[in-house]
């Protein structure tokens, strides 16, 4: 059995010295109990702890991982989701998990967990926020959310917590996954191991907390219009059967023309970009349905607005990666950070590949400057800081620290 391993980190400015970021990793094939256990203890290892995430793979036996964690936390609140994959500052992992601990009397900490949300996506997020706000007493909050990204549109999510926040509570966070099956996604909070349900965090911090957020994808051809929709489905696109568009416009081998499973792995690295004043949204098409012709996608697609294809290459990736890092980190005003989340869509993955993982967290490490992270690979990004729109598909989401 390998061990759990983890990256503390020791703060050596006066601003943070109360302060503190631990994270740890559960290796595949290590005993999910022990090494829940185990794991937690070492994020938990600094005084007067108030929170651990954790983000574990699909395939663990997630019941005996949360109970082992429960073994070693006590009271301290446990949240968490499954993953598509997991990084930290060890690099990408797949078959088990990370944790983050942090605590000091400089964070408040409020959870909520609803359960049931499919069918109420708006008023579900509306209830997890309202029951999660973030402490009024300290300046910078946040609201964290872990969502079932196969529960619906997840543009709801966003509207939902914003109706409860406002603007001055900015968002961040993202969708489970489940190793790309598109079965079943799973939320952790406390004891409990669920589906279907949103788990929301109230962070609250006497320092700074910094979102950084891009994607790297640029539009290829000519614009065309989402002649019908319905929700998260394309029904049409210039007034032709979605799905023929979209594989003959982007030349689709032909074993992705009617196996769902080889159409799932060409769309990972072919999103469709949605026109928006304020830039580029990028929509991951998650299937088809090759009976209706339609595409669908993980968020709604407006009828009637513009939308292209897109495409990315691992430079371009990392490029926004970098980007992602800096724009985090420099709204921390020139604090150091501590630690950072990383919510890392799935088909940035696919386009990375093996090195350009590596390369990804790598990136993400030394920008950290030895702050220590961890994050997973989604099925969409939640980061709202201005605005009412805030999910995004195929990007990187980073929340710093300070």
């Amino acid at each position: 059995m390998s061990s759990v391993t983890a990256a503390p980190r020791d703060e050596t400015s006066a601003a943070v010295a109360r302060r503190w970021v631990r994270t740890a990793r559960l290796h595949a094939g290590e005993d999910p109990a022990e090494g829940g256990r185990r794991a937690a203890a070492e994020v938990l290892a600094g005084a007067d702890a108030k929170l651990v995430i954790a983000f574990c793979s699909d395939d663990l036996d997630l019941e005996a991982f949360v109970a082992g964690v429960g073994a070693a936390r006590g009271d301290v609140p446990l949240v968490g989701c499954s993953t598509a994959g997991e990084l930290s500052t060890e690099g990408p992992s797949d078959g088990g998990a990370v944790l983050i601990g942090l605590g000091g009397p400089g964070f408040s900490i409020t959870t909520s967990l609803t359960r049931g949300v499919a069918v109420r996506l708006h008023d579900a997020a509306a209830d997890a926020a309202r029951a999660a706000l973030p402490d009024r007493e300290l300046e910078h909050r946040l609201l964290l959310l872990l969502t079932d990204g196969l529960a619906g549109d997840q543009q709801e999510v966003v509207r939902g917590a914003y109706s409860v926040t406002g603007s001055g509570i900015p968002l961040v966070g993202g969708c489970a996954g489940d190793e790309l099956r598109m079965r079943r996604t799973r939320q952790i909070h406390g004891d409990e191991v669920l589906t279907d349900a949103i788990v929301a965090v109230g962070l609250a911090s006497d320092a700074p907390l910094g979102i950084g957020v891009h994607h790297g994808w640029t539009k290829v051809g000519d614009a065309m219009v989402v002649t019908a929709s319905a929700g998260t489905r394309v029904l049409s696109l210039d007034d032709r059967p979605a799905l023929d568009v979209y594989l003959d416009r982007l030349d689709a081998p032909e074993a992705a023309r009617s196996d769902p499973e080889r159409f799932t792995q060409f769309s990972l690295t072919h999103p469709l970009g949605l026109d928006r004043r304020s830039g580029d949204e990028v929509r991951f098409v998650a299937g088809a349905d090759f009976e209706e012709r339609s595409l669908l996608c993980i968020a709604e697609v407006p009828q009637g607005g513009l939308a292209h294809f897109m495409r990315g290459d691992a430079a371009s990736v990392l490029s926004a990666t970098t980007a992602a890092c800096n724009q985090a980190i420099e709204r921390l005003g020139g604090a150091p950070p501590i630690g950072l989340l990383a919510f890392d869509c799935i088909a940035r993955r696919a386009v990375l590949g093996p090195e350009g993982l590596t390369d990804e967290t790598d990136a993400i490490a030394e920008r950290a400057g030895g702050a220590p992270f961890v994050g997973f690979y989604t099925y969409g990004e939640i980061a709202r800081t201005s605005g009412m729109r805030g999910f995004h598909n195929q990007t990187l989401v980073l929340l710093a620290i300070a």
